[in-house]
């Protein structure tokens, strides 16, 4: 199975918010992903990982690839590994999500940012 670097209680603030994990096991992890209202993740895409995200409560607006989706509470959408991708919060009020990764490798390290808005690309 995957090599998994992250652990339970991992947390991390950034500029959008924050990521929490919840859980990991053989080739997976889980996340609770907070973001702040009109804050946007960079455009990025994972050489090595697979993401699934659920929304929480909160509007989200997702890019996959070319396609733009609005997503609500319940509504979900799968991330292919290489594809490119980002999630933003369009509302008022906090969006958060849970995303959970499956893959050979996760980790940070994975992270190939393409666009960012606080000049981390």
């Amino acid at each position: 199975m995957g090599e998994v670097t992250y652990r339970r209680g991992d947390s991390d603030e950034r500029p959008w918010g924050r990521w929490e994990v919840l859980d990991t096991g053989a080739g997976f992890a889980v996340k609770r992903i907070t973001v702040k209202p009109g804050a946007i993740l960079s455009l990025q895409l994972h050489h090595h990982r697979a993401e699934h995200w659920v929304i929480a409560c909160g509007r989200a607006r997702v890019t996959r690839g070319d396609a733009i989706l609005e997503l609500g509470p319940g509504e979900h959408v799968h991330i292919p590994v290489e594809t490119p991708h980002r999630i933003e919060n369009p509302g008022a009020e906090i969006m958060e999500f849970v995303e959970i990764q499956y893959g050979e490798r996760l980790d940070e390290g994975d992270i190939v940012r393409l666009e960012d808005r606080y000049g981390r690309a």
